[in-house]
C-alpha cells in the first residue's frame, strides 16, 4: 500500500492534493501506513457498505477483466483500468443502483 501511495503522491505532483477513501481493510488502517503529504486518507467507518457504493463496479472490473494479471508499472495499471471501465456496459438502471446504495430495498 505504501508502495502504491507513493506512487500515486509522485503523479499527482506537490501542487496537488487529493483525498483518498479508503475501507476499514487492515493494510489501510495499518501503523506502517506511510500517507505522503498531498494525500488525506478518510477511512470509511465498518459495515458501511452503503457510504461505498463503488465497491460493486470494482468487484465487477476484477471479476471481468482485472483480475490475476502483473501490471509493469503505474502507467499500465491505468491503462488496464480505462481499458476495463470502456468494456463495462452501461448499467441498464441506474436509480434501482443508487437505491441499493442506501442500503434499503427500492420501493416497488
Amino acid at each position: 500500500m505504501n508502495v502504491f501511495l507513493k506512487m500515486v503522491s509522485v503523479e499527482l505532483g506537490a501542487k496537488v492534493h487529493a483525498i483518498l477513501i479508503m475501507d476499514g481493510a487492515g493494510w489501510h488502517k495499518s501503523r506502517t501506513l506511510k500517507v505522503p503529504e498531498n494525500i488525506t486518507a478518510l477511512i470509511l467507518l465498518p459495515y458501511s457498505p452503503e457510504l461505498n457504493p463503488v465497491e460493486r463496479l470494482w468487484a465487477y472490473l476484477r471479476s471481468h477483466y482485472l483480475s490475476n494479471r502483473v501490471y509493469e508499472d503505474y502507467q499500465h495499471l491505468l491503462d488496464a483500468g480505462a481499458q476495463a471501465w470502456d468494456m463495462t456496459p452501461p448499467l441498464p438502471k441506474w436509480p434501482r443502483c443508487l437505491d441499493m446504495s442506501t442500503g434499503r430495498r427500492p420501493a416497488a
